[in-house]
């Protein structure tokens, strides 16, 4: 099969999920025999914010680019991950002026939400679902800025407006909830497949693990604080991976055997899940399918998390590990207890390696990525 992938790359590189979805997508396309040209422009520090903006509204640069692509491969499919800020939905247009199949992989919630989180001021927010997204404009919800907002609400109201959104085939989000969210956002459920995200095998923890492990921004949404205020009760060591606006107030906070590492590389996080008794995810906003927690199963380690947005489907509480209601400190410390005991450490991360081997091997990676494609193409004479 031929396919065309696009990207526009977020400037954080390895620590983005998506553009690891991307990276690790065409890697599995490629080892099966497909054909695959990639194009992931990224931002640069010569753009202005003002041709940023043009940029999400109509990238004609883009438009040439991926007419040459199109021109040049002939792909069967042309399957885009990110759009903003360098291609914009104006490429979706382009894509469908030759004889391709339009696949589009809902990772987040762009489609509706600015910054693509449904998080303001570090709690749930969905005030655009199913809404032409100007209350974002008025919050300035992307990256603070009035004018980045308002170009990206007008690109996604301009493209909605003149059809562009029409020209996709298939929808992948990656999670039920991501595809319900959308459901209600005005897009048809027949036109959407649920696909999780894979990864690829890790080195197996050894034994139970020594410590519990975050790995994350120290961001508000992620509700770190609460985590720490439950530590204060847990007698195990605690390791933060990562780095962000709430560091020094976290820092402050942490008790005694809390170790803050920073902003660590892929291969950092992996050794330490290789010595993790359980991931922790203690989130008060609606992930969509985070790539950390099946990271965390390819290692065999379980993982607690807060039962929002996608992660009481990817969690099977008791079993691949533990949920908690968002905001309790004493559900945490409940929550933590039982995983002192090295039995129950070791069964709940067998249920994690085994649903991970079940669902989010590369192996089931590309069936379901096989499959969608397919579903594309059939959507053609139907």
């Amino acid at each position: 099969m031929r396919i065309l992938m696009l990207h526009s790359q977020y400037l954080s590189g390895w620590a983005s999920g998506e553009n690891s979805v991307v990276r690790d997508e065409e890697r599995l396309l490629l080892e099966a025999d497909h054909e695959v040209v990639t194009w992931t422009p990224a931002p640069g520090p010569e753009l202005s914010r003002a041709r940023l903006g043009s940029n999400a509204l109509w990238s004609t640069a883009a438009l040439r680019t991926v007419r040459r692509l199109i021109e040049r491969h002939r792909p069967q499919i042309v399957h885009c991950h990110n759009l903003f800020p360098m291609l914009s939905p104006a490429v979706l247009r382009e894509a469908r002026m030759g004889d391709a199949r339009v696949v589009v992989t809902l990772h987040n919630y762009r489609m509706f939400c600015l910054p693509a989180t449904c998080v303001r001021d570090g709690e749930i927010c969905e005030l655009c679902l199913g809404r032409v997204p100007w209350r974002g404009v008025v919050y300035r919800c992307y990256r603070g800025s009035l004018p980045g907002s308002a170009a990206l609400a007008g690109s996604l109201s301009m493209h909605r407006a003149i059809g562009s959104f029409d020209q996709v085939s298939l929808f992948l989000p990656v999670s039920r909830f991501v595809h319900d969210k959308h459901v209600q956002a005005g897009i048809g459920a027949d036109r959407m497949l649920v696909k999780p995200n894979f990864c690829w095998p890790r080195p197996r923890r050894i034994g139970s693990g020594d410590y519990f492990l975050y790995a994350g921004r120290l961001a508000a949404e992620k509700d770190v604080g609460t985590l720490l205020k439950a530590w204060r009760s847990i007698r195990a060591p605690l390791i933060l991976a990562g780095d962000g606006p709430e560091r020094q107030a976290l820092e402050a906070l942490a008790p005694p055997g809390v170790e803050f590492r920073g902003t660590v590389t892929p291969d950092q996080v992996t050794k330490l899940l290789g010595r993790a008794r359980a991931l922790l995810v203690p989130t008060r906003c609606n992930e969509g399918g985070p790539r950390s927690v099946i990271e965390a199963y390819a290692a065999g380690v379980p993982v607690v998390a807060t039962g929002l947005g996608a992660l009481p489907e990817m969690i099977e509480d008791k079993v691949t590990g533990i949920l908690v209601p968002p905001g309790k400190v004493d559900a945490w410390v409940e929550a933590i207890e039982p995983l002192a005991d090295t039995g129950t450490a070791k069964r709940l991360g067998e249920g994690a390696f085994e649903r991970w081997a079940r669902l989010h091997s590369p192996d089931k990676g590309l069936l379901e990525l096989e499959r969608a494609y397919r579903v594309a193409l059939d959507a053609k004479s139907g």
